[in-house]
């Protein structure tokens, strides 16, 4: 990563600032998240002030960081095409999901999870680069962001949160912010507290959750993006594989043959490569079953014309 600094951050911008230390933190590790992480930011900043000095000055560094991070990953099919970087960060941001939901289920509660959940809702924002949010996404991007201010204020009042879906009632997310703020900066040395909200200009959620349906956390990968707590009794920085449960194949897709009255359009073509973009993305991390389920959907799209 360039090591390009940026100058302090505008008030304008205290709704990306928790975009931009994600970014910092998964630089090392996982730099094609990192690089859609200040693209969302670049692209938000953009349309919330590009006209004043401090912000126009913080855009052009941000934009140096992101020229940067382009040529230094200029080979990585992530980077230059929309459709393998869309599949990595979602891919990306559904195993800290997942993580997240699984700890959870099995209530497994700390600071660790809520993190997970609230970066995950945070990484599901930068999905919209690349276009509006599937209804799914949508979805586990509120349920996140309400997991992690209700376990959040349930620790923070000696009370035991309830696991899994359970219907929302409103919770402030400002605690978790201000913490996440607190516990890390954009800027070495320094720390920028914030007590509003980064959730779109509302800090409560009041809609009911228990109708939406959140698949259980099946697995933490081995490579999961985050750390393990202390607490766990876990000795190693990284959890230990569970065993995956693969789904079955159709034996209809084995047995199949093409008609020859199927013709795949352009459009068909373009949803097939994007199940096999899936499934190799998921590959990366090591998540068999998800792989398994998007070459599937490929498979019956191309021999039936149909998903």
């Amino acid at each position: 990563m360039a090591a390009t600094a940026l100058p302090p951050l505008p008030p304008q911008f205290k709704s990306i600032q928790h975009h931009l230390r994600t970014a910092q933190e998964l630089d090392k590790r996982e730099p094609v998240v990192a690089y859609y992480c200040r693209l969302y930011a670049m692209q938000t900043g953009m349309k919330i002030d590009s006209k004043t000095p401090e912000c126009r000055k913080f855009l052009s560094k941000l934009m140096d960081q992101l020229e940067a991070m382009k040529k230094q990953f200029g080979d990585n099919e992530a980077i230059t095409q929309d459709i393998v970087g869309s599949a990595h960060v979602e891919n990306y941001a559904l195993k800290m999901f997942l993580y997240a939901d699984n700890e959870d289920r099995a209530g497994q509660f700390h600071k660790n999870m809520i993190k997970s959940f609230y970066t995950a809702s945070l990484l599901i924002d930068v999905l919209t680069v690349f276009g509006e949010l599937s209804e799914e996404n949508a979805q586990h991007r509120k349920y996140a962001r309400w997991k992690a201010a209700y376990i959040h204020n349930c620790l923070k009042n000696g009370e035991t949160p309830q696991p899994g879906p359970i219907g929302m009632e409103g919770e402030s997310f400002g605690d978790v912010e201000r913490e996440e703020a607190e516990s890390s900066s954009l800027h070495s040395g320094t720390t920028q507290p914030t007590s509003s909200s980064t959730f779109e200009g509302n800090n409560k959620a009041t809609s009911n959750y228990t109708g939406i349906h959140i698949p259980p956390g099946a697995h933490a990968p081995a490579n999961t993006p985050a750390e393990v707590p202390h607490n766990t009794g876990v000795t190693s920085n990284t959890i230990q594989p569970s065993p995956q449960n693969i789904p079955l194949v159709d034996p209809s897709l084995c047995s199949a043959q093409s008609a020859g009255e199927v013709r795949l359009t352009p459009e068909d073509f373009a949803r097939a490569q994007k199940y096999c973009k899936y499934a190799g993305s998921a590959l990366q991390y090591e998540d068999v079953s998800t792989a398994v389920q998007n070459l599937q959907k490929a498979l019956k799209l191309l021999i039936t014309g149909r998903e």
